[in-house]
C-alpha cells in the first residue's frame, strides 16, 4: 500500500516505513504528526481525496540540505556575485497509512 501525501507545498509517494527528507515542519523531533492525505492505493484500486484516510509520520530529526551555490555574472561588466544557500529540513519516516 501507498500514498501520496502533501506537505511543504510538495507532493510526495509513500510508503510505510519510508525516510524522507521535507521542508522545515514546526514540529519538535519525536512527535508524530498526520499529513495531509491526497490519494491511497492498495496496488489495484486507487482512492481519491478521502476525508477517512490517514498517513502519520514521526519527525526524526531536523536537519539542513547541502549547499546550493548561486553564482551571477555580466560578461564584458566585471560583474560577479556568488552566494550560497543552504535549505532547513525535516527528516520523517512514515509510521503508518490508513485507507479510508
Amino acid at each position: 500500500m501507498f500514498a501520496v501525501v502533501r506537505t511543504g507545498g510538495k507532493q510526495y509517494k509513500v510508503a510505510q516505513k519510508d525516510y524522507l527528507e521535507v521542508p522545515k515542519m514546526d514540529v519538535e523531533a519525536g512527535k508524530i504528526v498526520d499529513l495531509e492525505v491526497i490519494m491511497t492505493s492498495d496496488g489495484k484500486t486507487a482512492d481519491m481525496g478521502k476525508s477517512g484516510a490517514k498517513v502519520t509520520a514521526k519527525v526524526l530529526e531536523h536537519v539542513r540540505a547541502d549547499k546550493i551555490v548561486v553564482f551571477k555574472k555580466k560578461r564584458r561588466q566585471g560583474y560577479r556575485r556568488t552566494a550560497g544557500h543552504r535549505q532547513d529540513m525535516t527528516v520523517i519516516e512514515i509510521t503508518d497509512i490508513k485507507a479510508a
